[in-house]
């Protein structure tokens, strides 16, 4: 029951990260702005790849629950992004290189992915790769806050910030098990 009860506050916490305002309508959107929704949105998709493995192997009730939640969570978040884009007429994804003067694009590679698959020790594994995913995002949201200009961006990566740190301590609970 306690198990449950924990899976559950995980996957509420992970929803209260979707739930931010759209952008200002009047407030500036600077390059900080459109670089980060664009890496997050990438970001995102490389996510949501990533705990569908989970969804389908996990064999740990909480870690198919956060998993579930998770994929929940930032589908939603990738369509707020894309409508961001779209209100600042602005592409859906940065020129080639682009990313490089911000530290590069954080990527989870596909080749992890698609070796998780037949990992011998899924779940440590899975665990381990989501920690270092959402690890990015929490450096990615903090640029945001110190560089960017639109309040409800800015507002949405402070959110990203805490629901991610706070899965990452959920994470590494279940790998002391």
């Amino acid at each position: 029951m306690r198990k449950r009860a924990i899976a559950a506050g995980g996957a509420a916490l992970l929803l209260v990260a979707g739930c931010a305002p759209p952008p200002s309508g009047g407030d500036p959107v600077n390059a900080e702005d459109v670089m980060f929704v664009q890496m997050m949105v990438q970001h995102h998709r490389q996510g949501i790849e990533l705990v569908k493995v989970g969804e389908a192997k996990a064999t740990t009730p909480e870690l198919k629950t956060l998993a579930a939640a998770i994929e929940t969570t930032q589908q939603d978040e990738v369509e707020m992004m894309l409508r961001w884009l779209h209100a600042w007429d602005q592409p859906l994804t940065a020129p080639t290189r682009a990313h490089e003067h911000h530290g590069g694009m954080p990527e989870t590679d596909r080749r992890k992915i698609a070796a998780l698959r037949s990992s011998g020790h899924f779940e440590r594994d899975f665990l381990t790769l989501l920690i270092a995913h959402q690890g990015d995002a929490v450096r990615m949201a903090g640029n945001e806050e110190s560089g960017g200009a639109d309040p409800a961006v800015k507002q949405w990566a402070a959110q990203v910030e805490a629901s991610r740190k706070a899965q990452i301590q959920q994470m590494r609970g279940f790998l002391k098990r």
